[in-house]
């Protein structure tokens, strides 16, 4: 993936080359994260570890991603980017907003749920990861609710 940006500003392959050094830091600190859960004696950690894990993973493949697309559109690839672009909402942009606003609600629903259960289970955080896990699932719900408010916005009003 690393090499030159063809026709790429110097703003365009300083970020490219960002991105792709980030890449190779994750990689080493995903590995990182493997090796401490797979020594460890504790079950609590190997289980704490392999939940990085996960978002470690995810986070890789996005930088990948975000470079690939930032290579497409510099070097006016004809493919579609695995990130595709803003205008690529399709002619069905009034119920994606439908929809998104129905699960903006739901997501919602779920905060307020996740809030009074994060509540209850304040007596056993420090004997549990019950608590932690569900602070945890609040913060998805966050992310997703952030997800769907920037595609509610973006489908209303494309450019």
């Amino acid at each position: 993936m690393a090499g030159r940006l063809v026709g790429a500003s110097v703003w365009e392959e300083e970020l490219y080359e960002h991105l792709t050094s980030h890449v190779e830091n994750e990689r080493e600190l995903l590995q990182t994260y493997q090796q401490a859960a797979s020594y460890s004696g504790s079950a609590a950690f190997r289980y704490l570890a392999s939940l990085i894990v996960e978002d470690e993973v995810r986070h890789h493949r996005m930088f990948e991603e975000l470079a690939e697309a930032l290579r497409t559109d510099v070097e006016m690839r004809p493919e579609n980017p695995h990130i595709p672009r803003l205008d690529q909402w399709g002619g069905d942009r009034e119920r994606i907003v439908g929809l998104t606003e129905g699960l903006i609600a739901e997501e919602e629903r779920d905060a307020d749920d996740l809030g009074r259960l994060a509540k209850e289970l304040r007596e056993v955080k420090d004997t549990t990861m019950w608590h932690l896990i569900i602070r945890l699932m609040e913060m998805d719900t966050a992310k997703h609710l952030e997800i769907l408010n920037f595609v509610r916005k973006h489908a209303k009003h494309p450019l």
